[in-house]
């Protein structure tokens, strides 16, 4: 009886430390998410898709229409300022790119 115990706390240590890293990978990313740095519009990135951070000055791009603001697009975070097509930065939410697509 006691060798089963041994051997259960044994296999809920190593269940435990190995988990360990992923939960500590979540975390960081949580923590990470809170102070993105803000997209510069200069980036590669953000020239492929027209970026820029006042949606005004994207009035003469053809896929622009009054109204959409990188705030009202489906791939804005509010949380963050986030945009899903850019992970690692923060967008202006009054910004807009070609990718704008209406929240649903």
């Amino acid at each position: 009886m006691a060798n089963q115990s041994r051997r259960h706390f044994i296999r809920t240590s190593v269940w435990g430390l190995a988990t360990l890293p992923l939960g500590i990978g979540i975390l960081s990313k949580t923590a990470f998410a809170q102070s993105l740095p803000r997209l510069d519009p200069s980036v590669p990135s953000a020239q492929a898709l027209n970026y820029v951070e006042k949606a005004s000055d994207a009035s003469d791009h053809p896929a622009y229409t009054s109204g959409e603001r990188c705030d009202n697009c489906m791939f804005y975070t509010s949380g963050n300022q986030g945009c899903q097509l850019f992970p690692e930065n923060s967008v202006e939410p009054g910004g807009w790119c070609q990718s704008w697509v209406a929240q649903g």
